[in-house]
């Protein structure tokens, strides 16, 4: 099973979208992405929806920040993107009567489920503006210089 990467994409695109004057194109960001521009249009329409961007059609227009990066966190985005499953790691359900399987279930759920509540947590702790500072940390050491655009 592939990675869902949707999450790592989309902070990566908020944090350039941050630094940029102006909208950005759904091509603009297909093209950093090397993904399709309707693929774009239709993941960004959830972080539309939760607020975090607005859009304008035609010539002149594209994604625009709504929330300052300080006030969004990765949680936010995570949900945004439809909350997509953390682990990629199931219950098997082969047999339901089989005691072995149901034990085995039942320790599953309950450690999959501590983890995946910890994880989101952790998550809403997380503010994309603090990503932002840590690119421009790494920018500044790496340029020693200014932090600029990547």
């Amino acid at each position: 099973m592939p990675s869902d990467t949707r999450l790592s994409r989309m902070l990566h695109v908020l944090i350039h979208m941050d630094r940029h004057a102006g909208p950005v194109t759904s091509e603009t960001i297909a093209g950093m992405l090397g993904a399709n521009p309707v693929v774009v249009r239709r993941t960004m329409a959830g972080l539309k929806a939760a607020g975090y961007l607005t859009s304008v059609k035609g010539h002149g227009g594209g994604w625009t920040l709504t929330t300052p990066l300080d006030q969004i966190t990765l949680r936010d985005i995570h949900e945004a993107l439809g909350s997509p499953k953390i682990f990629a790691i199931g219950l098997a359900d082969d047999d339901p009567k089989c005691l072995v399987e149901q034990a085995v279930n039942a320790a599953l759920a309950e450690t999959l489920d501590d983890a995946e509540r910890r994880l989101l947590a952790r998550f809403g702790e997380v503010t994309i503006g603090a990503i932002a500072h840590d690119f421009e940390h790494r920018m500044t050491e790496v340029c020693s210089g200014s932090p600029a655009e990547a």
